[in-house]
């Protein structure tokens, strides 16, 4: 039998096909919590981008929890380092304080805090040539009619930290829209996805793809992934999970990224 010819210098390597890798995936990145060099937990993240600033998204219990007594003091994101290759990839090592000072942002409105951390990134620090993707103001919905109920989503990231870990790209799991969009559910700052979850996945981006936009990002940020809602009286022999998930209004980005303080701004989402 003859060996197989070599391969081409123009072939990706290990035959993996740049095109093929949907731009939306490279906007995830997987977030570890660490206090000193002990690790914490793993969850989920996103890049955001505004006025030139760059921010890794994710929720705020996974910065900070205390009824938990969770404290990390710093934080690791992973980004990709070749846009032929993605199998090579560098951690990016984050500080979550400056002078005890938590340099990450979060909001409060009328019913407190909201469960959204924006933590900015020095992309001085980035490695060379970093290859990623980011949301951006653009991306946040315009009207809030635009999203119905039973609206198709996607939930991009790390359950349980499962994801491909060659390429180290993350998975995506199937929601729909689960309570009247725009409306905050219970007076709270959110809304609710019918979606299969797990540990791992705070701080997914809840995305709506726009089906009529030519561009190589058609997608919609809707929301932040926070956690399971669960309800009171259930019966936990008889009754099974809801499964249905609270997810931030997307909308509070435009606050976390002001230039201003990261503890006030208007409420996320309609009365």
């Amino acid at each position: 039998m003859n060996a197989p010819p070599p391969a081409s210098p123009q072939q990706p390597p290990h035959g993996l096909d740049p095109t093929l890798i949907e731009p939306v995936l490279l906007t995830a990145t997987q977030v570890s919590t660490f206090a000193g060099q002990v690790l914490l937990t793993r969850a989920s993240g996103f890049f955001f981008k505004r006025d030139g600033r760059l921010y890794v998204v994710t929720s705020r219990h996974v910065l900070s929890d205390e009824p938990t007594g969770h404290s990390p003091d710093r934080v690791e994101v992973a980004v990709h380092t070749d846009a032929r290759d993605l199998s090579k990839w560098a951690v990016l090592s984050c500080d979550l304080f400056r002078d005890r000072q938590a340099v990450w942002h979060q909001g409060r409105d009328a019913a407190g805090a909201i469960d959204v951390a924006a933590l900015e990134i020095d992309e001085s620090a980035l490695p060379p040539s970093p290859h990623l993707r980011w949301f951006t103001p653009e991306h946040l919905l315009q009207t809030f009619h635009s999203a119905q109920i039973g609206a198709p989503l996607v939930l991009l990231g790390y359950p349980l930290g499962f994801h491909d870990t060659v390429h180290h790209l993350p998975v995506a799991r199937h929601a729909i829209i689960a309570s009247a969009f725009g409306v905050r559910f219970q007076r709270q700052g959110y809304f609710l996805t019918d979606a299969r979850a797990h540990r791992g996945s705070s701080g997914s981006p809840v995305l709506m793809k726009i089906a009529d936009d030519p561009s190589d990002m058609p997608w919609k940020l809707l929301g932040v992934h926070s956690s399971r809602m669960d309800m009171g009286g259930r019966d936990s022999e008889q009754d099974d999970f809801l499964g249905l998930n609270c997810a931030w209004y997307a909308d509070i980005l435009m606050t976390l990224t002001e230039e201003r303080s990261p503890h006030a701004g208007p409420l996320a989402g309609q009365a």
